[in-house]
């Protein structure tokens, strides 16, 4: 079954359940409030209230096994988007890695480089390395020349086309 299917049929089987159980709660309020309150003319027969009790416990137990299966369900969908982004991550750090390394780039214009990537400034930059603002800035256009870019957005658009075309291929 296709994900968007699947999900889609766990919602409405969950929201079922939960309707039940809303709607056999609130038969009890009001069986609860007409002994209390006596508005109740007739009293209801053991059987239809016997009856009543059972399939509210069965839609009980059952919104329950649904509710794990549902939290089991999630839980194996986070551990795979976990293990997505790991994925991800390590190939996004190699990529990253590989065109340090074509572009020929110091292990300064690396470490410079890393914090383009992450949006920092040149002063923020600057303030993290413990140097000069004109050094960074040295640093950040010998990066851009070594990479063929003129801006911050045209180096990360590098790095975003590169793995978007690695994902799509």
């Amino acid at each position: 079954m296709k994900p968007h299917i699947k999900h889609r049929t766990d919602k409405l089987i969950l929201g079922s359940i939960v309707v039940l159980q809303l709607l056999f709660s609130l038969f009890f309020i009001f069986d609860l409030a007409a002994d209390i309150f006596g508005f109740r003319k007739e009293p209801m027969s053991w059987e239809f209230h016997e009856a009543v009790q059972i399939v509210t416990i069965i839609a009980l137990l059952l919104g329950s096994f649904l509710g794990f299966i549902a939290f089991r369900n999630l839980t194996r969908q986070k551990r795979d988007m976990d293990r997505q982004m790991l994925v991800a991550r390590q190939a996004f750090h190699e990529l990253m890695q590989h065109s340090f390394q074509e572009w020929g780039l110091t292990p300064s214009e690396r470490e410079v480089a890393l914090f383009i990537l992450k949006g920092l400034s040149n002063t923020e930059i600057a303030e993290l390395r413990g140097k000069s603002i004109g050094t960074v800035k040295a640093q950040v256009n010998a990066i851009f020349r070594k990479a063929g870019a003129n801006s911050r957005a045209q180096l990360i658009s590098q790095f975003m086309e590169e793995l978007i075309g690695e994902a799509t291929s």
